[in-house]
């Protein structure tokens, strides 16, 4: 690891609070995933903001190091491998299809997950870019119930090989065994900036994983969510909408991101 490589690595810990670990193990791959969760939000801000997603290593990790910013799952998830990476883990990129309300599997590429191997020989399926998911890795070979303060998660075998990722008995998305390239998930990335079929160009999220629930600003609209219940509020103005940002999620906008047509307001995802 060159001297570059190392500071970038201290940075991005230094940024979800974490201290390097003295062993890639599973311990520390359950530790890094709950931190990365609590500090890095979720978010589709770029999108509405004109900027492009570029699916580039160093700009991604560069957006949520130096900028202090989130993404969503094709951002979050490529900067988090290149942190496992860099700390000795062995991590490849997944492609999944999002299940729908209806039952039905999104397109190919419509998420990206990694599979982890740590120092003790396990294998892992890390995801800090799906919203409200697990709130640790799942083991990838379990096929029973994996208990998560966030659900009871469960790995299903489909019939051609793929694996269902369930929560509460509830499909989430399928995925593909396969490993992918990074460059493999550009139509992806593209359609869910593009697409009128995406609800992302369709709705503004900011979402972070607290210690007592996750809050979440679909703008004006504050989520709060807590063990006791969940809060709902509109922020009255662009000053109170730009603070929320900044204290709830530590991004600091000059200009507010705005939803170009309707709105779908979101959780997750």
């Amino acid at each position: 690891m060159t001297t570059r490589d190392h500071a970038r690595i201290e940075a991005y810990l230094h940024r979800i609070g974490a201290e390097r670990p003295l062993r890639a193990d599973s311990a520390a791959l359950r530790e890094l995933h709950l931190r990365h969760l609590r500090t890095v939000p979720f978010e589709n801000l770029s999108i509405h903001l004109g900027d492009p997603v570029v699916l580039d290593e160093e700009a991604l990790v560069d957006k949520v190091v130096a900028a202090r910013r989130g993404g969503f799952c094709y951002e979050l998830n490529t900067a988090f491998a290149v942190l496992l990476r860099g700390l000795g883990y062995e991590v490849e990129l997944l492609q999944a299809r999002v299940i729908g309300p209806e039952g039905k599997p999104g397109i190919p590429y419509d998420h990206m997950a990694l599979r982890v191997e740590s120092a003790d020989g396990k294998r892992w399926l890390a995801d800090v870019g799906f919203g409200d998911h697990s709130h640790f890795p799942l083991e990838y070979g379990a096929r029973d119930d994996q208990e998560d303060p966030g659900g009871v998660f469960r790995i299903v075998e489909t019939t051609d090989g793929d694996l269902d990722v369930l929560r509460d008995g509830k499909p989430q998305y399928r995925l593909e065994p396969r490993p992918r390239a990074l460059a493999d998930f550009a139509a992806g990335a593209w359609y869910h900036q593009t697409s009128p079929d995406s609800h992302f160009p369709r709705s503004l999220i900011c979402s972070r994983l607290t210690e007592e629930g996750r809050v979440t600003l679909s703008a004006p609209k504050l989520i709060v969510r807590t063990g006791s219940g969940r809060e709902e509020r509109v922020l009255d103005g662009e000053e109170a909408v730009r603070s929320a940002y900044r204290e709830l999620f530590g991004i600091e906008l000059d200009v507010l991101p705005v939803v170009r047509g309707g709105v779908t307001n979101s959780d997750a995802r």
